[in-house]
Order: C-alpha cells, then sequence, then structure tokens
C-alpha cells in the first residue's frame, strides 16, 4: 500500500470518529490534505468556521496568508501536508482543550508516521506546545528544535506564529514571513 493510499484510509477512519464531543457540534471531521510524500507538515490548532463548512484546513482568511508565505519559498499547497491538533471545530472557534487534543492525538501521529516528513511546522502554541511543552512561541518562533520524539525518533520542529496573529496584528505579518523563509534552510540540511 502506498504512502497515499495509508493516509485516504486513515482520514476514512477519522471521518468516522465519535470519540469526543467536538464531533456532535461540528458539521464535519477535517483530517487534513496534501501530499502524502511531503517533506514537511503544517499543524494548526483546530478547524475553524470556514474550514468546519468545506471540510479542509486553513481555507479561510489565515489559509490565504499561509499560501502566501507558502509561496514565498516557493511551495504549494501540493507540496506539503496540512493538519490540525483537533480535527473537529471548537464550538465558537474556542481553544482545543487537552482532552480534545490528547483525544486527536493518534490520528495526528498517525498522520506523520505515514508521511515521515522532514520537518514538522507548528503553528502557533497550541500545536507547538504538544512538541514543546516547555517552549513559549515568542520565544520558539523562527527556531528550529532537533528532539527525539516518543514514537517518531529524531524529528526537526519549527515553531511559527500562527498565520491568524498577522490578521489581528499587522506588525506580525513580516515576522511571519521573515521566519517563513528560514524554512527554505532548513529542507537543505
Amino acid at each position: 500500500m502506498t504512502q497515499k493510499e495509508k493516509l485516504e484510509k486513515l482520514n476514512e477512519k477519522m471521518i468516522a470518529c465519535k470519540k469526543c464531543a467536538l464531533r456532535k457540534t461540528c458539521t464535519q471531521v477535517v483530517p487534513g490534505e496534501g501530499s502524502a510524500n511531503a517533506s514537511i507538515v503544517l499543524i494548526g490548532e483546530g478547524p475553524g468556521k470556514k474550514e468546519d463548512e468545506l471540510g479542509r484546513p486553513f481555507v479561510g482568511a489565515a489559509g490565504k496568508f499561509l499560501d502566501e508565505m507558502l509561496s514565498v519559498i516557493k511551495l504549494e499547497r501540493e507540496d506539503v501536508y496540512i493538519a490540525n491538533t483537533v480535527k473537529c471545530r471548537p464550538p465558537e472557534n474556542r481553544d482545543p482543550s487537552t482532552k480534545e487534543k490528547e483525544t486527536c492525538w493518534p490520528w495526528l501521529e498517525k498522520q506523520i508516521a505515514i508521511i515521515q516528513p522532514k520537518v514538522i511546522i507548528t503553528l502557533g502554541r497550541h500545536s507547538m506546545n504538544l512538541f514543546l511543552p516547555d517552549e513559549k512561541i515568542s520565544e520558539a518562533h523562527g527556531k528550529s528544535f532537533e528532539i527525539n520524539f516518543p514514537g517518531m525518533g529524531k524529528q526537526t520542529f519549527f515553531a511559527l506564529y500562527h498565520p491568524a496573529a498577522a490578521l489581528y496584528n499587522g506588525s506580525m505579518r513580516q515576522t511571519l514571513i521573515d521566519d517563513f523563509k528560514k524554512i527554505s534552510k532548513l529542507l537543505k540540511k
């Protein structure tokens, strides 16, 4: 079975999942999308309203900015894999709870195991803290971390602010772009 086929089979299982209360309040599960052979996996917090409607990650305003940042390093959505810490939209776009993230963790772990990316990019503090629990996003953004992570082995993580931060604070836009430009060097290592 190819990586793509494994990912499609996993997505089917995620779509059928009803392990947490988020499934009762969302329109649909948003497993993730992109290349099963991606060198980069980007992990956000959770689906928003637009994502919940369309069943795709990062399709709202933050997603448009993410697309723009990808183009800065000459990549498109199809070249990477985009997922979230939770696969269902938290009501009113609230932060996902620790329990909700723990419930979805096996799905994310399996996605990463299938794709085997060179770099995992965390988008915001919620996804960063899954892998780097002692870091603060204000200090970790734009930095890479090589960690021997349980169940994944040695893995490179790169912390970024969430693209939505630039929508609420215009001065963050350039910081995100500057941090994003560092990804090309990471991939060449």
